[in-house]
C-alpha cells in the first residue's frame, strides 16, 4: 500500500470500535455474516453501494475521506 492511500475497511472498523458497536451488530444491519465483514475490514477498498449502506447505519459519511 502507498503512504497515503486510504485502507476503508480498517476506518470503518475503527469507526465502529470509536462507537462502542460491535461486529455482531453491524452485520446484522447490513445484514452480512461476521466472516464477510472481517472481510471487507481486511480490504483497503469497498463497492460503493457497501460503502453507502455502512456510511448510513455508521451515521458517518466514509466518502468525505476521499475529497
Amino acid at each position: 500500500m502507498v503512504e497515503g492511500e486510504i485502507h476503508i475497511g480498517r476506518i470503518i472498523q475503527a469507526k465502529l470500535k470509536e462507537q462502542g458497536r460491535s461486529v455482531v451488530w453491524l452485520a446484522k444491519q447490513i445484514p452480512c455474516t461476521r466472516e464477510h465483514l472481517y472481510k471487507i475490514f481486511a480490504k483497503p477498498d469497498i463497492n460503493t453501494a457497501m460503502l453507502q449502506r455502512i456510511s448510513k447505519i455508521l451515521d458517518y459519511n466514509f466518502f468525505k475521506l476521499y475529497e
